[in-house]
């Protein structure tokens, strides 16, 4: 079995797509509209045939988690770059680009080396080896 695709809502669909597009190299399907549901969404594809759905529609209230504070449910994604120097080289680029890094690239205790960002909407997202 695999994890087909996570799916997140957002009020910045355009800019989410260009984000994913932009570092992650996500190639992202023909925008869907449905116009009774005021529902529109793109399927971003990633090499390794994962897929990120991104999803609006004006009526979903904000997230009221805390960016900083851990709570149960989901609380990030991990996207493996290939290498240290990759992780590094890109969480530079997403820093020089404005968007927030929360955690430098370091070593783990457990083995991962890693860097945590903010998309555009501020969700987690570890970048790895």
């Amino acid at each position: 079995m695999k994890i087909e695709h996570v799916a997140i809502w957002t009020n910045q669909l355009e800019e989410m797509k260009t984000f994913y597009t932009a570092f992650f190299q996500a190639v992202p399907n023909e925008r869907y509209c449905n116009p009774k549901k005021s529902f529109s969404s793109y399927f971003l594809s990633f090499e390794n045939g994962a897929r990120l759905e991104l999803m609006h529609m004006p009526d979903i209230p904000g997230n009221k988690n805390d960016v900083m504070d851990q709570s149960i449910g989901f609380i990030h994604m991990a996207i493996s770059t290939g290498s240290k120097e990759k992780v590094d080289a890109l969480t530079e680029a997403i820093r020089a680009a404005g968007y927030p890094v929360i955690g430098e690239p370091r070593w783990t205790g457990d083995g991962y080396y890693e860097s945590v960002i903010l998309d555009p909407d501020s969700n987690r997202l570890e970048l790895t080896i």
